[in-house]
């Protein structure tokens, strides 16, 4: 018999992220009291003048066909956004709405990467990076941005991995898995070496709207309309306005790189859902209170639990300044309780302390475990509770 697959998906590591929120789930349905740390959504439901309006869209037969890039009325809802959000300036034919920022990714390094490209990641990283890469034929090249640095790359180590081969570079900020927000000026240093050398930039800015203790987003596009012009800002719904499961994410940038996802979108996807595109209208014309109630929740548990994370023997944490993660080196906490590694510990957690929380490794920060605060405080405190006595208990001199 010939072989089944692709030798694209021979390579693939599946989500660390969905592995062990499955395994949770299934724990749950057996009757074990477990608590999930793992979720990478706002444990808040979809506001209700979003939901209505996909309601009234539907009711008023709204369920066909839309362009492949999404409705003419979405792409000006995010064009109004980027101008009152980031002061940035977009024509239609600059905006690709996909079926979710994830998507939309998947879509860019297939249109833009031919067989050994590279794109430069900064670890830690977002679980899908690499692998999207990889199917586009590209080569993922990895930049360590360590705690003593917040986690943020240098405009000197970006500088230094760059070669002839290199395609683009990509910038999380707010950061998935570790909440830190590039500045300003940080952001300028890097879109000069970037600028320099000719390579893309990819800004992932899906979280730009959580953040905390006085931290801001800025976009990297918005440094210059030289920088703009070499700059695919990704963004979207999920996170901001609670609507993952919608499945609504836009890229910004390029006419030329947005016409190609465009024509490679109407062979994949032919649209996004219709009904969540008039809800992601509603999301971005419509009243945004909700976003700062959810944005100040999330604030307000950060706060309550980060001194407590943080006080559990061998935990070492860095403070996030966005997003909803917190991402703790835990290596010692793992060698004096027993364990070889962090990725076993972390297993231990769940099925010994049944608190499920993401090991590092899925984003190349093996020393470390991701742990999420978008669920109800009572549960997070609960958890951290049961990690603590997990460690102490273990704990070997």
């Amino acid at each position: 018999m010939k072989e089944l697959l692709a030798n694209r998906v021979k390579t693939l590591t599946p989500s660390t992220t969905l592995a062990i929120t499955a395994k949770a789930k299934e724990m749950k349905a057996q009757g074990i009291d477990v608590i999930g740390l793992g979720a990478g959504e706002p444990d808040f439901n979809t506001p209700q003048n979003i939901m209505d309006a996909a309601i009234d869209s539907m009711q008023q037969g709204y369920t066909k066909y839309t362009p492949s890039g999404g409705l003419p009325a979405l792409k000006q809802a995010i064009i109004e956004k980027f101008k009152r959000d980031n002061q940035l300036e977009y024509k239609p034919n600059e905006i690709i709405v996909g079926v979710g920022a994830k998507h939309v990714l998947y879509t860019l390094f297939q249109v833009i990467l031919n067989e050994g490209d590279e794109v430069i990641i900064p670890i830690p990283y977002w679980v899908s990076y690499p692998e999207q890469v990889k199917l586009a034929g590209g080569v993922p090249v990895y930049i360590e941005a360590t705690s003593e640095q917040n986690y943020k790359i240098t405009a000197e180590q970006l500088k230094n991995a760059i070669t002839d081969k290199t395609k683009a570079v990509i910038i999380n900020s707010p950061s998935n898995p570790t909440g830190m927000v590039y500045t300003r000026e940080e952001l300028e240093a890097i879109a000069k070496i970037a600028l320099e050398n000719n390579i893309l930039i990819v800004s992932d800015e899906i979280y730009e709207k959580l953040l905390y203790n006085g931290a801001e987003h800025f976009s990297i596009a918005q440094i210059s309309e030289e920088v703009k012009a070499q700059t695919i800002v990704i963004n979207g719904v999920s996170k901001s306005h609670s609507m993952t499961g919608w499945r609504i994410g836009y890229a910004a940038g390029n006419a030329d790189i947005i016409n190609a996802m465009t024509d490679l979108a109407s062979h994949s996807t032919s649209n996004p859902t219709t009904a969540s595109q008039y809800a992601a209208i509603e999301a971005y014309n419509g009243p945004q209170d909700s976003v700062e109630e959810m944005r100040k929740a999330f604030e307000y548990r950060l706060e309550t639990i980060y001194p407590k994370l943080s006080a559990i023997p061998g935990f070492k944490v860095v403070k996030p300044q966005g997003a909803f993660y917190l991402l703790p080196d835990v290596s010692e906490a793992a060698q004096k309780t027993g364990f070889a590694s962090v990725d076993e510990f972390a297993s231990a957690l769940l099925t010994e302390a049944n608190v499920a929380v993401i090991p590092g490794s899925g984003f190349g920060a093996p020393t470390t475990i991701r742990i999420s605060y978008a669920t109800s405080l009572n549960l997070i405190e609960e958890a951290i509770e049961r990690i603590d006595r997990f460690v102490k208990d273990k704990w070997q001199e």
